[in-house]
């Protein structure tokens, strides 16, 4: 008997024979036939379909090139209980860095400069796994200086006051000033009321 048999106690129902176990029946030219033509029917809806699939693919996905000295973010998965990259938790970071491209390698891989304390992980990753990185690199604020107060709110610290000026409403006359911001989200001048910037950061004006 065949191994199938001998390990499942029934026979194999392979495309040659369609027939249930223990029926008996010679195989003749018709059925072979009929077989031939069900697995090249087979195989046709099999390519059109990835064809398919293909084309959708390729008209959402774009090739992905970096320069040398380009800043890349790299992806990261967050496996549960495992330690990937020092983090830990599906509330880890998706995406770590930025690192700088230090060269490509062949067409689908780059080397990126990754710190020292990534010195055990391999720095060529695949292109799948890197994404550029868009913000400026001036607007990125060291983590170790950022206060946040008991309400979890980033706390902003003025720098310089730059410019005054006065604006007149109806019954009275309101001071402003023009105040240089440390670590401001967006534009860092903003012009405050002085009297609410006064009581807020009374060292402003010491």
């Amino acid at each position: 008997m065949a191994s199938f048999e001998a390990l499942y106690g029934r026979k194999c129902r392979t495309p040659v024979c369609w027939l249930e176990a223990g029926e008996k029946q010679f195989v003749g030219p018709e059925i072979v036939q009929e077989t031939t033509d069900k697995v090249k029917c087979i195989r046709e809806c099999l390519k059109a379909a990835q064809d398919r699939q293909k084309s959708y693919a390729d008209k959402r996905s774009r090739p992905m090139e970096f320069l040398v000295r380009d800043r890349i973010m790299l992806k990261v998965s967050p496996w549960k209980g495992i330690i990937l990259f020092g983090k830990r938790g599906k509330l880890s970071p998706r995406f770590l860095g930025p690192f700088k491209v230090l060269a490509r390698v062949g067409l689908q891989a780059y080397k990126l400069e990754l710190p020292p304390e990534m010195a055990g992980i391999h720095n060529t990753f695949h292109v799948c796994y890197l994404r550029k990185c868009l913000a400026e690199e001036e607007s990125v604020i060291p983590l170790s200086e950022i206060r946040v107060d008991e309400n979890k709110q980033s706390v902003e610290e003025p720098e310089a006051i730059l410019e005054r000026n006065t604006k007149v409403l109806r019954h009275k006359v309101v001071g402003l000033v023009k105040v240089q911001w440390k670590h401001h989200r967006g534009a860092n001048m903003t012009w405050e009321a002085e009297e609410d910037l006064r009581r807020r950061y009374p060292h402003l004006f010491a």
